[in-house]
């Protein structure tokens, strides 16, 4: 395992409250419903790329900025790796392709930085490719900005001894297995490799016009109300002013309707009952045990 000077050691921050959390990321996503419908009327666009190491607790970030968002003019956009005909294509062609029009939020679950992490580190791209890109990049990002797109970049930051620690919690959990994957178990035994990796990429690519903005992740919960605070303080939004509109009241039938009998369909059964009647059972033998 990696090393650490004293200097840089990770200092945990204590955990965030249950309860102020979950009072103050109401907040914020109510705020986020906001910012859309101004991007919305407006005609912004955004885009919000999210990088970092694996289990650093980006995609449970992109879960709560997006959960209440309307997913018709905010998507997500993981891309998998790219297939012959991509491998042909100029690098950043196939992230054009996902960018947004005006009035969309476009949220990246890693980016074209893949070029400046994983491919560096395991050899999946050539000195030279690497080169290339990290002499584009910031070219590439200055013309997104020039052409009015406001381009927010985040780094995960967690020490390693977290990442264990979240990826053992992944492989004992059968609904979050499937998010280990071999290539993330390399992040461990190339820590170091992964650390050079990404300081020479904010080198190159921290630029004042799309900079990078570190997250601390030790404490998950404390990391998404930081990218949302953050996130909000950095897109000049306002309130959307819009009138709430009238529920009408259902019309009176005027024609002799009789609704097909129950028969005639197909009904999924409701296993949802047995449920209720050993929640009413459990209670009762809680009662008699009292008594």
């Amino acid at each position: 395992m990696a090393k650490k000077d004293k200097k840089d050691a990770v200092v945990k921050p204590p955990k965030l409250s249950k309860e102020a959390y979950e009072e103050e990321l109401k907040r914020l996503q109510a705020e986020l419903v906001e910012m859309q419908q101004w991007v919305v009327e407006t005609g912004a666009r955004v885009v919000v790329i999210m990088e970092g190491r694996d289990a650093a607790g980006k995609g449970s970030a992109i879960k709560r900025i997006t959960q209440y968002l309307n997913p018709r003019t905010c998507r997500i956009e993981a891309l998998p790796a790219p297939n012959s005909r991509e491998q042909g294509q100029w690098y950043f062609q196939r992230y054009v392709e996902k960018l947004p029009t005006a009035g969309e939020i476009v949220i990246f679950d890693r980016s074209w930085y893949n070029r400046a992490g994983v491919e560096r580190v395991m050899g999946f791209c050539t000195s030279q490719e690497y080169r290339r890109f990290l002499h584009q990049a910031p070219i590439f990002e200055r013309l997104l900005v020039e052409d009015g797109i406001m381009l927010r970049k985040y780094w995960f930051s967690v020490s390693d001894e977290e990442q264990i620690a979240r990826f053992r919690s992944r492989r004992n959990d059968p609904l979050r297995r499937w998010k280990l994957s071999p290539m993330d178990l390399q992040s461990i035994t190339r820590w170091e490799d992964y650390s050079r990796a990404k300081d020479e990429m904010f080198v190159h690519t921290d630029i004042p016009s799309a900079p990078w903005y570190t997250v601390e992740s030790e404490d998950k919960k404390r990391s998404r109300i930081n990218v949302i605070s953050h996130l909000l303080s950095t897109i000049p939004y306002g309130k959307i002013e819009r009138e709430l509109p009238d529920i009408p009241e259902r019309p009176k039938s005027d024609r002799d309707y009789e609704r097909p009998p129950r028969s005639d369909f197909r009904y999924v059964p409701d296993v949802a009952s047995h449920l209720e009647k050993a929640n009413v059972e459990g209670k009762k033998s809680k009662k008699k045990h009292k008594k």
